[in-house]
């Protein structure tokens, strides 16, 4: 069996992921509003969500389910995703190593565009300790590519190059 390059290995993925829960936030210090589906959308990134920004770079936010766990356990609580203030959970795919990457949920294409890093109002809600519970843990930003629905059971596809 011939050794795969870095280039194959960073596009090789043991199975897909799915999409588990959708938030978003209509204004600045909302609640997340728990949805079954949202339309992504390449200039606005979610409807319904606040984001107005104009580089894209953090149209959507995604976190790693598995992280939940991680966190519950550091922080002896359960932990709801509305708290964390993130827009999609998603299941069974490693998101960090979605660097570089495309990516597809439902009808809609995303790119990671870095990690989402925790902000200080994590403590407050998380409890002290929580900023730095989060840390590496917070999930990663994603641009829309381009847009589509995408619902609760969708998978998440790497395209590849």
């Amino acid at each position: 069996m011939s050794q795969l390059s870095l280039s194959q290995l960073l596009q090789t993925f043991p199975n897909s992921g799915e999409l588990i829960w959708i938030g978003v936030r209509p204004s600045k210090g909302d609640a997340m509003i728990v949805v079954d589906e949202v339309l992504a959308d390449a200039r606005s990134g979610l409807i319904g969500d606040r984001y107005n920004g104009n580089s894209g770079r953090r149209q959507v936010t995604l976190l790693q389910y598995e992280h939940l766990a991680v966190l519950e356990s550091m922080l002896n609580q359960s932990i709801a995703p509305e708290i964390l203030r993130r827009n999609l959970l998603i299941k069974g795919v490693n998101l960090l190593a979605l660097k570089n990457c495309k990516f597809k949920i439902g009808a809609a294409i995303f790119q990671m565009t870095g990690l989402c890093h925790p902000c200080s109002k994590m403590e407050k809600t998380l409890g002290p300790g929580g900023y730095n519970s989060m840390r590496g843990h917070g999930g990663i930003n994603a641009q829309v590519l381009q847009g589509g629905i995408i619902r609760l059971g969708d998978q998440v596809t790497i395209l590849k190059d």
